[in-house]
């Protein structure tokens, strides 16, 4: 079940002693995991650099929807920017929830996928109700071709403050951003009409305040001021507790003598 929304990778609930893997994470891991799970490594098809690994993790050249882990092995999973690419999402998820207690997906939203979609996304998805509702995207209306990735991913985060107050008090206009412990909520190809209205229909207002609950002045003022303090906390943390960069694969190869 969903338990909390985080701001991103830097705010997960993951203990000092937790064990911790990563699946697909491409060119940019998350230096917390101990362990690297990555499918495709001839091909950057999937992501948008070549494959990257801290010198201190462990890399597993495995399928995510077939993990070569025991059951509850770890403490807790990180999936980011990978569920949108997967041929059978319900085995994905079933796998990380076998392998793990608890864990963390991210993926683009509805409205993420128009402004910065991707050829090897098969899946548009939703967050409704604490499920991950997943439509695929050949069925879905709407132009795929034009990519603001450039702006909305690569200019406006770094260039401008207010867009990354924006991506934390309104995160969920770009992303789905799912802790969850014990099980993973998931909707596929809803027949719903409910569920299906999301992807198929005008949002009507009462659609839009589902995924985006209206909120009182007290509260703008209060969320707003917590993403300031997290926003501050990550930048004093990097200045703190800075590392080295990843290594390539050849590099990370090399390292450990193979």
């Amino acid at each position: 079940m969903k338990t909390r929304t985080p701001y991103n990778r830097d705010d997960l609930k993951i203990g000092r002693n937790d064990k911790v893997v990563e699946i697909g994470p491409g060119h940019n891991p998350s230096f917390r995991s101990n362990v690297i799970v990555e499918k495709f490594v001839d091909t950057n098809y999937h992501r948008c650099g070549d494959v990257k690994i801290y010198p201190h993790q462990n890399f597993i050249n495995a399928d995510g929807e077939n993990l070569p882990f025991n059951d509850n092995e770890f403490d807790y999973v990180i999936c980011n920017q990978v569920l949108e690419h997967t041929e059978n999402p319900k085995k994905f998820v079933a796998e990380q929830s076998r392998i793990a207690k608890r864990g963390y997906i991210e993926t683009p939203s509805l409205i993420g996928e128009f402004l910065f979609p991707k050829e090897s996304h098969k899946w548009v998805i939703l967050d409704i109700d604490k499920k991950l509702v997943l439509f695929e995207k050949s069925k879905m209306p709407g132009n795929y071709k034009n990519n603001y990735g450039e702006l909305f991913l690569n200019y406006l985060p770094y260039q401008s403050f207010p867009y990354k107050l924006l991506w934390l008090t309104e995160g969920d206009i770009m992303l789905n951003r799912y802790e969850w412990k014990d099980k993973i909520d998931i909707i596929v190809n809803p027949e719903d009409e409910y569920y299906l209205s999301f992807f198929t229909k005008k949002w009507t207002r009462e659609m839009t305040e589902k995924i985006f609950p209206p909120r009182s002045i007290r509260k703008e003022i209060k969320v707003t001021r917590k993403a300031l303090c997290f926003l501050m906390r990550v930048k004093m943390n990097k200045l703190l507790h800075n590392h080295d960069s990843p290594l390539s694969m050849t590099e990370y190869l090399k390292l450990n003598g193979k």
